[in-house]
């Protein structure tokens, strides 16, 4: 139920992290790949990765805020591949700040990233899943668009209101679509080491002690650990699965 072989999945923000990581776990159930994200460089070795294993990965440089180059980007991957299966809107930023210290500029690379680039994304895969009556959308959403947080570190409000808003997206595409056999849902990671992280709340020995002691399971997510809610998302093991989330967090929003 979770092979995906003969698929080919298109993954945004894949030259790091979350993204990396999935763009292996679509490898390995079998699946080819297009690798989309501004840094070309890292999307090529990735690339040389995985065609090491035997997956035809495709290297894509592509800027989720920007039409023309997402427009360009999906041509390249039907010339290549012929179709899309599957499509992980992953690419996304977090800015710390509250309202009353946000600068515009940064809510609106918030939302043109975490947004905008999935409502685009969704414009020019959407035909081609229409056209072959078959798609499966994920979108990376987060806890933070279902809870605040008083811990200075989390102040996060054009995150929270992103965040939120991919699941509103995620809700009203499903309905939409879901005639023509597209599964839309949405995968809402906690705290995970990733490129976003590492030089922020993982350099805090404090911070990780406290959320640790917080946390039901005692440590926050490890590499890969959201793969699995991804791979449902993204196989036919969730066939009469869409407009649903699943929080990934070890448990830590429940308390």
């Amino acid at each position: 139920m979770f092979d995906l072989t003969g698929k080919i999945a298109v993954v945004t923000g894949a030259s790091s992290g979350l993204g990396a990581d999935a763009a292996r776990a679509y490898a390995k159930a079998g699946a080819n790949v297009a690798l989309l994200a501004r840094r070309q460089d890292k999307l090529e070795a990735l690339a040389q990765e995985l065609r090491a294993e035997g997956i035809d990965a495709l290297p894509v440089g592509c800027d989720v805020t920007d039409e023309a180059s997402i427009e360009k980007a999906i041509e390249t991957v039907i010339d290549h591949f012929g179709r899309i299966d599957i499509l992980l809107n992953n690419a996304g930023v977090a800015v710390r700040g509250g309202v009353d210290t946000l600068s515009q500029e940064d809510w609106d690379r918030s939302m043109n990233i975490n947004v905008k680039g999935i409502y685009l994304m969704c414009k020019y895969v959407i035909p081609h899943m229409k056209a072959q009556n078959y798609g499966k959308i994920v979108n990376i959403s987060s806890v933070n668009a279902l809870f605040g947080d008083k811990n200075d570190m989390f102040i996060r409000h054009a995150y929270n209101t992103s965040k939120a808003a991919v699941l509103g997206l995620t809700l009203g595409m499903a309905c939409s679509y879901g005639q023509f056999n597209i599964t839309v849902n949405a995968v809402c990671p906690g705290l995970f080491e990733s490129e976003m992280t590492q030089n922020t709340l993982f350099k805090s020995e404090a911070f990780l002690q406290g959320y640790s002691a917080q946390c039901p399971m005692s440590r926050p997510g490890r590499r890969g650990e959201v793969s699995g809610p991804i791979l449902f998302f993204s196989s036919d093991a969730s066939s009469y699965v869409t407009g649903q989330h699943v929080v990934v967090d070890g448990g830590t929003s429940l308390v």
